[in-house]
């Protein structure tokens, strides 16, 4: 940074940025397959942020008029993936921050001819306020966010005041927002906030169990240390 230079505004995010480093698999996916599920976008000073801009035409990206999802932290991919296999009709656009993680849901979307899915590498709580119309969604996915333990971490967790509300804007009359922690205290924390949003609870208390989120490494983990797994879902 040059002398005297302002110094970039950093948001706080719910993430902390790992090594990029690849595994040859995945520098072969990142290499072979980026086109045409990596959406490019106009970013800001950070390598993960979104430059304020008009959002994207969603239609005109996927070449169709469909229902539409939003995955926050789509990982390695595997609900992403899961999700649109199981339904062609349905677009589904999944955000991450971590390249290696790209690289492997690449690879996963092209082994199985998935056409309906694609990727950006981009904070998804910025993805959501600058790249996504109001009122657009049919749902929001944020499955096994970070949880911040710590208390004086608490204001990185992503389900807070300001996401909800965010959510609550971008889902179309109706939409869901699905959420799942296998740690009881953020499970509270997250009913608690969204309880005070302008989403509505449409379970009675937890929701049953997301039936197409495949379990994954983590969340196997998380049930073979004898934690319990908290789904949530509101409507808007």
């Amino acid at each position: 940074m040059v002398k005297g230079e302002a110094r970039p505004h950093r948001d706080v995010v719910s993430f902390v940025r790992r090594s990029a480093r690849m595994n040859p698999s995945q520098q072969r996916a990142w290499r072979d397959h980026r086109v045409p599920y990596l959406v490019e976008i106009a970013r800001g000073p950070m390598s993960t942020s979104v430059a304020r801009q008009e959002p994207l035409d969603w239609r005109a990206i996927f070449g169709r008029t469909a229902p539409l999802i939003v995955e926050i932290g789509a990982g390695n991919g595997d609900s992403l993936v899961t999700t649109a296999a199981a339904h062609p009709d349905t677009d589904i656009v999944g955000f991450e921050v971590f390249e290696p993680s790209i690289a492997s849901t690449l690879g996963k979307l092209a082994a199985q001819s998935v056409t309906n899915a694609r990727i950006v590498l981009a904070d998804g709580v910025q993805g959501l306020r600058w790249l996504v119309q109001p009122g657009s969604l049919d749902a929001v996915h944020a499955f096994f966010p970070d949880p911040w333990h710590k208390a004086r971490h608490h204001k990185r967790r992503l389900i807070s005041p300001e996401v909800c509300a965010l959510v609550a804007d971008r889902l179309r009359p109706g939409g869901l927002f699905r959420v799942a922690t296998d740690w009881e205290d953020y499970a509270l924390a997250m009913r608690e906030v969204l309880d005070a949003s302008p989403l509505t609870n449409a379970s009675d208390g937890w929701a049953p169990r997301f039936e197409e989120r495949p379990v994954t490494k983590y969340e196997a983990r998380g049930i073979a240390a004898g934690r319990t797994v908290y789904d949530l879902c509101y409507r808007r």
